[in-house]
C-alpha cells in the first residue's frame, strides 16, 4: 500500500511541476520577448499553467516529505530517489539543450551563416535560451541541496546508490552521443571537400558538430570518469545496470562499425568494376562511412577494453566465461548472417551470369557483385575470431569444456541457427519443388534453369548449415554426457529417513530423474549408522534440524560429518520454512493479526539462464533508455 501512495504522490508532484517550470518559462518569455501584446493567449496559457500547478505541487511534495521525514522506508524507497534524480535530468538536459542552442547561434552568426540551421532550437532567440537556462537551474539547485541533505542521514543507501548509478549513466550516455555524432559531422565534413566554406551550404554542419564537441566532451568525461571512480565500491563492479551498458556499447560500437566498414569496402569494389564517377562524389561516399565507422570503432575498442575488465571483477571463473560467451556469440550470429546471405547471394549472382541472366557491365552488375563480396570480406572474418575460440573452448577436456558445453548461451545459440537452417531450407525445398512439378506441367518459362540452380544452391548452403551446428550440438551432447556420468559415478550421498522410508523413496525416485548415476543410500534416522560407510554428502530432512534423531549415534554421526549437507524442507508441525528475514516479518505479523501463513519453499540458486535474461533485459532497457531520451531531446528542444 505504501508503495502505490508513494508511485501517486511522487508521480503528481513531479508532473505538476514541470507544469509550473514551463508555465514560468513561457511566462517571462512573453514579457522579455515582446510578446504579451501579440500572444494574450500564450500569457493566459502560461498563468493558468502556474496558478494549478502550484497548489498541486505543493499539496503532493510537501505530504510527501512529512512522510519521508517520519518514516525510514518512505525516505531510503526507491520511488523517493528516482523522483529526485529524474527532477534533475528534467532540468539539467533542457539547460545543456539551451546551452547548445545558444552556441550554435553564436557561431553560425560569426560565420554570417542563416541562424535557423542550428541544430538546435533553429525557431528560438537567444532571449528565449537565457530564460530557460537559470529557471531550470534554479530547481535543479533547489532539488540537488534536497538530494545532498538526504544521503548524510539515509539509514539504507541501496535504492538511492541503485538510482544514482542509473542518473550517471544517462548522462555519461547523453554525452556520449553528442560527442559520436559531433565527431561523425566533422568527418563527413571534411570528406565533403567544400569549394568554399564561409557562407557555403553545409558549412552549418561543422558549426553544429563542434558546439556538440565542446559541449557533449566534458559532460561524457566527467560523468564517466565519477562512474569509474566508483568502482572502488563493490556493488558498482557487481552492478548489472553496467555490465548491461558495456555489452550495449560494445556491441553497438562494433556492429555500426562493421557496417559502416561494409559500406566503405562496397564503395571500393563498385568504383573498381567501373561505376566511377568524380573523385568530389567518390570522396563523399567513402567519407559517409568513415564517419560513421571512426567513432563507433574508436567506442568499440575503449568500451570492449572496459567489459573485458568487468569481466575480470568476476572471481566465478564459470561466471565470468559465460558472460563473454554471450559477447562472442552475438558477434558470432551476426558474421555468420552476413558471410551466409554474402555467399548465396554471390552465388546467386554467378548463377544469372552462367545462365546468361546477366552480363558484367550491363545493368550494373558490378554492384550486385559489390555487395556481396563486401558482407563475405565484414562476415567471415568476424565469424572466424568469434566461433573459434567458443569452437576450442567446447573441445576442452576439463571443467572448463565441460561448462562451456553445458552453456546455456551456447545451446541457445545452436538451437537458434539450427532452426533457422531447418526453416529456410524447408523453404527452399518449397521453392526447388515448385520450380520442377511447374514445370513438368508445362507452366515454366525461360528461366527454369537459373530459377532451378538458384533454389539448389540455397537449400544446400542451409543443408550445410543445419548439419554443421547439428553435428557441434551432438558432439557438445556426447562429451557432455561422459564427463557428466563419470563424475556422477564417484559421488555418492546418504538419505536419513524418518522412519517410515517415505523421505528415502522421494529423495530416489528426484534422484532416478536428475541424477541417475549418483549413489543414493538411505539410512533410518531412529538407528544406528553403519561405522565403514562413506559418502561425499548427506541429505536430511528439515524436521531433523529442529527436533534432534533418536539415536545418538545418528546425531553424532552427523555432527561429526565433514562433507555437504543438503537440507530438504518436510511437512512438521509448527515449523514454517522462510526464505529471508522479510519473510519472517511478514510471517510474524500475519500471525499477530490471526491470519493464516503458508510454508514458504527454500531460497534457490539462481540459473544460469536467468543471469542471461538479466543481461538481456539490461540490453533492452538500455536501448529503451536511449530511445527515450532522444524523444525527450527532441520534446524538449523547442523551449
Amino acid at each position: 500500500m505504501k508503495t502505490i501512495r508513494r508511485l501517486y504522490f511522487y508521480a503528481v508532484a513531479f508532473i505538476s511541476l514541470e507544469v509550473i517550470l514551463w508555465g514560468m518559462i513561457s511566462l517571462v518569455r512573453s514579457f522579455f520577448g515582446n510578446r504579451i501584446q501579440n500572444g494574450v493567449e500564450t500569457l493566459a496559457q502560461a498563468l493558468s499553467l502556474i496558478l494549478v500547478g502550484v497548489p498541486i505541487f505543493l499539496f503532493h511534495w510537501i505530504l510527501a516529505q512529512r512522510f519521508a521525514a517520519k518514516d525510514d522506508e518512505d525516505k531510503t524507497a526507491t520511488v523517493r530517489a528516482v523522483f529526485l534524480y529524474g527532477i534533475l535530468l528534467a532540468t539539467l538536459i533542457p539547460v545543456t539543450q539551451n546551452l547548445i542552442a545558444l552556441f550554435t547561434r553564436i557561431f553560425l552568426s560569426i560565420a554570417n551563416l542563416q541562424v535557423d540551421r542550428a541544430i538546435i532550437g533553429a525557431s528560438q532567440t537567444w532571449v528565449d535560451n537565457l530564460i530557460a537556462i537559470p529557471i531550470n537551474l534554479v530547481i535543479a539547485a533547489y532539488f540537488w541541496n534536497i538530494l545532498r541533505v538526504e544521503w548524510t542521514s539515509l539509514t539504507d543507501t541501496e535504492n538511492f546508490s541503485d538510482v544514482r548509478r542509473l542518473y550517471r549513466f544517462v548522462w555519461m550516455l547523453y554525452g556520449l552521443l553528442m560527442v559520436i555524432f559531433g565527431v561523425q559531422q566533422t568527418v563527413s565534413f571534411i570528406f565533403s571537400l567544400p569549394t568554399k566554406l564561409l557562407g557555403n551550404f553545409g558549412f552549418e554542419s561543422i558549426i553544429n558538430a563542434i558546439v556538440l564537441l565542446v559541449v557533449g566532451a566534458p559532460i561524457w568525461f566527467f560523468s564517466w570518469r565519477i562512474l569509474q571512480n566508483a568502482l572502488a565500491d563493490p556493488a558498482e563492479k557487481e552492478s548489472f545496470l553496467r555490465l548491461g551498458i558495456l555489452y550495449l556499447l560494445s556491441l553497438g560500437g562494433v556492429i555500426t562499425a562493421l557496417t559502416a566498414g561494409g559500406n566503405f569496402i562496397y564503395t571500393i569494389l563498385t568504383s573498381i568494376f567501373g561505376d566511377f564517377t568524380t573523385w568530389p562524389n567518390f570522396f563523399a561516399e567513402i567519407g559517409s562511412s568513415i564517419s560513421l565507422g571512426l567513432p563507433f570503432g574508436i567506442m568499440w575498442a575503449y568500451y570492449g577494453i572496459q567489459l573485458n575488465q568487468q569481466f575480470a571483477f568476476d572471481e566465478n571463473l564459470p561466471r565470468r566465461a559465460g558472460k563473454k560467451r554471450i559477447y562472442f556469440y552475438i558477434l558470432s550470429l551476426i558474421g555468420l548472417m552476413a558471410a551466409f546471405f554474402g555467399t548465396a547471394s554471390l552465388l546467386s549472382n554467378v548463377i544469372d551470369l552462367l545462365t546468361g541472366s546477366a552480363h558484367l557491365g550491363n545493368g550494373g552488375f558490378g554492384r550486385e557483385i559489390a555487395g556481396p563480396l563486401s558482407a563475405l570480406i565484414i562476415g567471415v572474418p568476424v565469424w572466424i575470431l568469434t566461433w573459434l575460440p567458443m569452437q576450442i573452448e567446447a573441445f576442452n577436456n576439463g571443467d572448463i569444456g565441460d561448462h562451456a558445453r553445458r552453456s546455456i548461451v551456447r545451446k541457445s545459440y545452436l538451437y537458434f541457427v539450427i532452426f533457422l537452417a531447418v526453416i529456410g531450407g524447408m523453404a527452399a525445398a518449397v521453392g526447388l519443388v515448385f520450380t520442377l512439378i511447374s514445370q513438368l506441367l508445362g507452366g515454366g518459362d525461360s528461366g527454369f534453369v537459373n530459377s532451378l540452380l538458384d533454389t539448389l544452391q540455397i537449400l544446400v548452403l542451409f543443408a550445410i548449415l543445419l548439419l554443421y551446428h547439428f553435428f557441434s550440438l551432438r558432439r557438445d551432447t556426447n562429451t557432455r554426457a561422459g564427463v557428466l556420468e563419470e563424475k556422477q559415478e564417484k559421488f555418492s550421498v546418504l538419505v536419513f529417513d524418518k522412519g517410515d522410508g517415505k523421505f528415502g523413496e522421494a529423495v530416489k525416485v528426484a534422484f532416478k530423474k536428475s541424477a541417475p548415476k549418483v549413489t543414493v543410500l538411505v539410512t533410518n534416522a531412529n538407528e544406528k549408522v553403519a561405522e565403514d560407510i562413506k559418502v561425499n554428502a548427506i541429505i536430511l530432512p528439515g524436521s531433523l534440524t529442529i527436533k534432534a534423531p533418536a539415536s545418538p549415534n545418528v546425531e553424532a554421526w552427523i555432527n561429526s560429518f565433514d562433507g555437504t549437507r543438503l537440507v530438504v524442507p518436510d511437512e512438521a508441525a509448527g515449523v514454517y520454512w522462510l526464505n529471508d528475514f522479510g519473510q519472517a516479518a511478514d510471517s510474524a505479523r500475519a500471525l499477530a493479526e490471526g491470519q493464516e501463513i503458508r510454508p514458504q519453499s527454500a531460497a534457490k540458486s539462481t540459473p544460469a539462464w536467468a543471469y542471461v535474461a538479466y543481461v538481456l533485459a539490461a540490453l533492452f532497457l538500455c536501448q529503451l533508455l536511449a530511445i527515450l531520451l532522444s524523444l525527450g531531446v527532441s520534446m524538449v528542444a523547442g523551449f
